[in-house]
């Protein structure tokens, strides 16, 4: 059923992603072509990550089939994860990355004297960020966790179109105000997710859809992103008021004067309520390349769980750094670094696998 109305019309928004979670949800690996050559240890990674995110909420996971599950079951029996807080969902899915295929959760308030807020499901159209074929299986996603959640579900349209958008596109502080890269969203011939939309399209529907009506238009992403800029790959809310941003300091380095430029817009712009911005800085791995090409190694694609912050680590000088620094900025629970090597081959770590819902 889809409702009459805007969300934000109806007091819902997209919260942010350090509010307290009902659950995470992610998508059982299982297409070997993500991780050509090294998709042995990727099960084992996602097997960590559930053990971790476990210890403080629900995970719910995405598989296939039967034996898809009962694969994963055998697993997470090994790496020790509690299977009271695990939950498992026959909805097949084509590549898995659930930040970008997944529903977007929404939240609305409670009512005066209710004792609980609500939950809806947002769906976006999903394309394979403009790029792969293989992508009709998760753009059912949104829809039929929908109906396995019994949960209202709205359709983020421009006119008739279902708009394209993937979860790692965009980054809210859950106030208002949202961040994005021209390069992901208003790029007119690479990898066009809504040809014909313009920025003052994509606001309204921000503003309309996710409660968002205050956009932060960042430039463009780092080497080797294959989708073309999302922004969860070098800057993320941490706070209201608080981002981070990462920083290349090699002068040299083709990310260098993309995140440079991004700084200086960052340095300009101000929250909904005309804050302005603290940006911490946050270093950039070493680069990391497969067959000859670079891969979008980053410590701004970790996650907030309710139990820990789970950072993308990659057996270099730099680990150590980045955790301190995101360490300050969630003193309230551990922050916490898995080894992503491996996963990074699949062009994502560990936001991008990821997908929150909310605590109503």
């Amino acid at each position: 059923m889809k409702d009459e109305g805007t969300p934000a019309s109806l007091g819902f928004r997209l919260p942010a992603e350090t509010a307290p979670h009902e659950a995470t949800w992610i998508a059982w690996p299982h297409n070997v072509t993500d991780w050509p050559a090294r998709f042995g240890p990727i099960p084992w990674v996602y097997g960590d990550l559930v053990r971790k995110v476990a210890a403080g909420e629900v995970v719910r996971i995405l598989v296939n089939s039967a034996r898809h599950e009962a694969r994963a079951r055998r697993l997470l029996a090994r790496v020790g994860a509690d299977s009271s807080r695990i939950q498992f969902f026959r909805i097949p899915t084509n590549r898995g990355w659930t930040r970008d295929c997944g529903p977007l959760f929404l939240q609305r308030p409670p009512s005066p004297g209710a004792a609980h807020g609500e939950l809806a499901i947002l769906r976006f159209r999903f394309n394979a960020w403009a790029k792969y074929p293989d992508w009709q299986r998760d753009n059912r996603v949104p829809e039929r966790v929908a109906q396995a959640l019994g949960a209202r579900i709205f359709a983020a349209r421009h006119g008739e179109s279902l708009v394209v958008l993937e979860g790692g596109a965009i980054d809210v502080n859950g106030c208002g105000t949202l961040l994005a890269t021209e390069e992901c969203l208003l790029d007119p011939t690479v990898q066009v997710r809504n040809p014909g939309l313009g920025g003052a399209d994509l606001e309204k529907i921000f503003r309309d859809f996710l409660g968002a009506p205050h956009i932060l238009w960042l430039a463009r992403g780092i080497a080797g992103d294959d989708t073309h800029g999302h922004v969860d790959d070098f800057c993320r809310f941490t706070g209201p008021r608080t981002v981070v941003l990462c920083q290349e300091s090699n002068p040299h380095d083709e990310n260098y004067r993309p995140l440079e430029e991004n700084r200086e817009r960052l340095e300009g712009m101000k929250t909904e309520d005309g804050s302005r911005l603290e940006i911490v800085r946050l270093p950039m791995p070493q680069p990391v390349f497969f067959e000859g090409r670079r891969l979008p190694a980053s410590y701004a694609n970790f996650y907030v769980a309710n139990a820990a912050v789970l950072v993308p680590t990659f057996n270099d000088p730099h680990d150590r750094l980045a955790l301190g620094i995101l360490s300050e900025l969630f003193p309230d629970r551990p922050v916490v670094g898995i080894h992503s090597l491996d996963l990074v081959w699949g062009l994502g770590t560990l936001h991008c696998m990821t997908q929150q819902q909310p605590a109503v």
